[in-house]
């Protein structure tokens, strides 16, 4: 909430620093496109800059200054935007601006009080906040009141302290008692030296066999694609990155099996990011493959070669002869 008091200043009530319209706001069906693009204009303004129609009206693309006069009614009528004639505790006074990025009832109402007028007055306080004075001489809220939601609730398990008379007599004590000792949670047993070396080392052993058997998966492909698909050109460290994105799906949860499979299925030496995780959502049935033209159904039997199973026929051309990965356990 703006509390610039400047002069002539305009005051923003917006819920963020950027130029973000609300949802609500931009799907206000009482404002045209031409109020809600004026509007958004206004709140990218800084807060030294003074709001004229004149101003408003010029320059490349614009609307005529009538036009303008009409859209800044339209805002006012809807809580977005009025002017302020401020009187300043010095006595002093001076017109500026106030812009908020979602209506404010308050405005909205004080729009029709002050008949259908742009310009709404206001008093400084002490704290240097503003309050509307009306025509009987009472002041009002000028709407950049703090909204109930930044009001921190009560907690929902507090209980109301009774009344003083409905307290209970308090029992008769003859001696002050001793206070019982705060009995205090049992704190976690340290690990010893040698327990903190046998995980260490058990850590150890399970990160050396993702390694190898992301390395066994990667050689492997490294082999197949070369046979298959050619001599590797892309990117240097081609081989390194198959590894380390074997070794990440390992790390997920994926088996030996299904990386193997995910490889044949992207068909390129080094998947891509999201060629590499749409292969694993296909072999692990997740994701539906593309089917050609639409007419074949899918189907395992037809689309997959049973890694390791000569008897099985594969759709993927010149694999069915050393596509398996023999020295992998079977699913």
């Amino acid at each position: 909430m703006s509390r610039n008091n400047a002069p002539g200043s305009v005051r923003h009530k917006r819920r963020t620093p950027f130029v973000i319209i609300e949802s609500a706001t931009a799907r206000d069906t009482r404002l045209s496109y031409r109020e809600l693009g004026l509007l958004t204009y206004l709140l990218d303004q800084s807060e030294d800059w003074q709001v004229r129609s004149e101003q408003l009206s010029q320059g490349q693309g614009r609307e005529g200054r009538d036009a303008v006069r009409k859209s800044l009614h339209k805002l006012a009528s809807c809580g977005y935007y009025r002017l302020e004639r401020r009187r300043y505790r010095n006595g002093k006074t001076a017109m500026g601006t106030a812009i908020s990025d979602h209506p404010v009832e308050q405005w909205t109402a004080d729009y029709v009080t002050f008949g259908n007028k742009l310009d709404i007055p206001v008093v400084e306080q002490e704290d240097g906040t503003f309050l509307v004075k009306y025509a009987d001489g009472t002041l009002g809220s000028d709407g950049f009141d703090a909204p109930a939601e930044d009001v921190e609730p009560p907690a929902e398990n507090e209980e109301e302290l009774p009344a003083a008379e409905e307290e209970p007599e308090p029992p008769a004590v003859t001696a002050p008692s001793e206070p019982k000792p705060v009995a205090k949670k049992a704190a976690a047993p340290k690990k010893t030296a040698e327990e903190k070396t046998t995980e260490a080392e058990e850590k150890a052993a399970q990160e050396k066999a993702l390694n190898e058997a992301a390395h066994t998966v990667a050689t492997w492909w490294w082999e197949h694609a070369e046979k298959h698909l050619g001599k590797y050109v892309g990117q240097k460290g081609g081989f390194v990155a198959v590894r380390k994105m074997v070794r990440r799906a390992l790390d997920a949860g994926y088996s030996q099996q299904e990386c193997a499979k995910a490889l044949q299925h992207a068909r390129v030496h080094f998947p891509a990011a999201q060629q590499w995780q749409n292969a694993l959502g296909v072999v692990t049935n997740h994701i539906q493959p593309k089917q050609p033209h639409g007419r074949i159904p899918y189907s395992d039997s037809s689309t997959w070669t049973t890694l390791g199973d000569d008897s099985s026929t594969t759709a993927v051309p010149d694999d069915a002869d050393d596509a398996t990965f023999g020295v992998l356990e079977r699913l």
